[in-house]
């Protein structure tokens, strides 16, 4: 947990002017706080004194008194004020390199682990920290101080009554640390089940459709309800814990106070002279001291609660910022003016090495311009080629080269540039139309932004929109059909305008007029551009210049449309099931 803690604190170093003031802060407002009880005992001693009560004196302790608690109140609100601001903005660094790193990694990397649990390391993980960081710092040293500066005090009014309390201490740190180990596991597998709580719930609600067409709600619901009665175990042996030390410590505390009140008012009257004599005023203030005293264990012991549990989520949130980045690009150059010609030798890759997908792939395009399509079954390696050739994933052995450059030799930025893709699956973001068109070229203008919507045969239905280009819609592309989203993606890509294009299933969610229509400004765009087509729909494919045939992750049929109707293979087979 230290180790965590520490780290945390790494990031507040930019913000240490932060820091010392909130330190600065709370050591002055805790030390006036610390005058009160000497105050309040003077007090005591001026009205319960022999004689007639002296009242003016009694008058200028109370306005000492109240210009202390205000100036004390004002301190600690200065050092909350620093200590916010050292929290939010260490928060917002962290979030920020999280939000970094997932942009880094590799597309493994986000493959393996749920959206759901991401994004709740994200959002609830760190909100977490946050508010550990928050209520831990300054209540920690606040709390320091006071035990400190209470001791001292007591000191001041008598050694060895003061030396019956530093005695009894040890009893509430060692009550409060037995609890606190107990309470960090159960922390820990609270935050996983949160996780996998909010990972199942994105599930259900962003596939709410699925989940009633297949009537799947009650069988959802007895997942749900095991993961939730998981996290209400896990939340309820965390707070049971957590809730066991506050009154632990108090009770401890309790036998503390009473030991020296006991002591205190023997003192008083002078019936225990081995422990010196106190005034009523000073057994007073002495009685406020050990309440003093005692009260920061508590908070502590809560603070020590609090950071428990922000440690719990920092170790996830950091378990994501320390994962293998991609490799770097750093001094490789860029690739420039790629020509089309593609050349992929000997390539092999598994994204299981104990399951081969892809052997010995070879493929050679070597004019710009030229349309290759991909067919074969589910699961044969279509898209992977894909991701391969877009460096989302690098081949196990082999070599892929455009315009006689080894893709792994150049950034990834400027490979991935060279490409427009358009996928079977749509991506909307929140915000208009013509902001989701333009998402790959900054600074398009409507005008171009218009063209390729016409291109793209979308412009007459966002016309008809209430707000035309710049209706807003939400990542769901709310209000839109499933086809008039596929039509912006289309647009967006052709706006880019892109040297060699990646069509994967770009028209699958599109009626068949319509889908003509592509067809035929896809066939002009792709004109004098290299591209490449997985289709299942193989009418589609028909006038593809090269059409590759997968199986089990090899090559086992290629050439045209004609070509491979004669020799009477696989791919006759693949398609004349589609009229069968």
């Amino acid at each position: 947990m230290f180790k965590v803690i520490l780290r945390i604190l790494k990031y507040s170093k930019p913000y240490k002017l932060s820091l010392i003031g909130a330190v600065i802060f709370s050591f002055i407002g805790v030390l006036l706080s610390l005058f009160v009880p000497v105050l309040i005992g003077k007090g005591v001693d001026v009205m319960i004194g022999k004689g007639k009560v002296d009242l003016a004196k009694l008058f200028q302790i109370c306005l000492i008194l109240a210009l202390t608690v205000v100036t004390s109140s004002s301190f600690q609100w200065f050092s909350s004020l620093a200590t916010n601001r050292l929290s939010y903005n260490t928060i917002r660094d962290i979030r920020k390199d999280y939000f970094l790193k997932l942009g880094i990694v590799p597309l493994k990397f986000i493959d393996k682990n749920t959206r759901g649990e991401l994004i709740s390391r994200a959002v609830n993980d760190i909100e977490t920290v946050s508010d550990g960081l928050l209520q831990g710092f300054t209540q920690l040293f606040s709390g320091l101080v006071t035990i400190i500066g209470t001791l001292v005090f007591m000191m001041t009014v008598n050694v060895r009554i003061a030396l019956i309390v530093m005695i009894l201490t040890p009893l509430s740190l060692f009550t409060a640390a037995i609890i606190t180990k107990l309470s960090h596991d159960s922390f820990v597998k609270q935050s996983e089940m949160r996780g996998r709580m909010s990972s199942f719930t994105e599930e259900m609600i962003g596939n709410q459709k699925v989940v009633k067409a297949f009537c799947y709600e009650d069988r959802a619901m007895e997942e749900f309800s095991k993961i939730n009665k998981a996290l209400k175990k896990s939340g309820i042996r965390s707070v049971f814990f957590s809730s066991m030390t506050n009154p632990t410590t108090r009770f401890v505390n309790g036998i503390i106070y009473a030991a020296v009140g006991t002591a205190g008012a023997f003192s008083a009257v002078g019936a225990a002279g081995f422990l010196g004599v106190m005034t009523k005023g000073q057994l007073s203030s002495f009685l406020l001291y050990s309440n003093q005293y005692t009260k920061p264990f508590n908070e502590i012991s809560g603070v020590v609660t609090e950071l428990q549990n922000a440690a719990a989520c920092a170790e996830r949130v950091f378990s994501v910022i320390d994962s293998e980045p991609e490799p770097s690009d750093e001094n490789k150059p860029v690739l420039k003016a790629a020509d089309g010609t593609v050349s992929i030798k000997d390539l092999s890759f598994s994204y299981q090495p104990d399951k081969p997908l892809i052997h010995d792939f070879s493929l050679d395009v070597k004019r710009s311009g030229q349309k290759i399509a991909i067919v074969g079954p589910t699961g044969c390696g279509k898209t992977t080629i894909i991701n391969l050739l877009l460096r989302f994933y690098d081949a196990d052995s082999g070599t892929i080269s455009i315009s006689d450059t080894d893709i792994k030799t150049v950034t990834r930025d400027s490979l991935r540039s060279c490409f427009g893709m358009v996928l079977q699956d749509t991506w909307l973001f929140a915000g208009t139309i013509a902001e989701n068109i333009a998402y790959g070229k900054e600074n398009a203008t409507i005008e171009e932004i218009t063209d390729a919507a016409k291109a793209a045969h979308a412009h007459s239905f966002i016309k008809r929109l209430p707000n035309g280009y710049d209706t807003i819609i939400d990542e769901e592309g709310g209000g839109l059909s499933q086809g008039q989203k596929q039509l912006i993606s289309i647009a967006r890509i052709m706006l880019t305008d892109p040297p060699m294009l990646i069509l994967d299933e770009a028209t699958s969610n599109i009626d068949i007029r319509t889908e003509q229509r592509i067809q035929r400004a896809f066939e002009k765009l792709m004109n004098g551009r290299t591209s490449f087509v997985i289709a299942h729909r193989l009418s589609t494919i028909k006038n593809a210049d090269m059409i590759l045939v997968m199986r089990d992750g090899n090559i086992i049929e290629q050439g045209d449309h004609y070509d491979l109707i004669a020799q009477n293979g696989f791919y006759k087979k693949l398609y004349m099931s589609q009229f069968e």
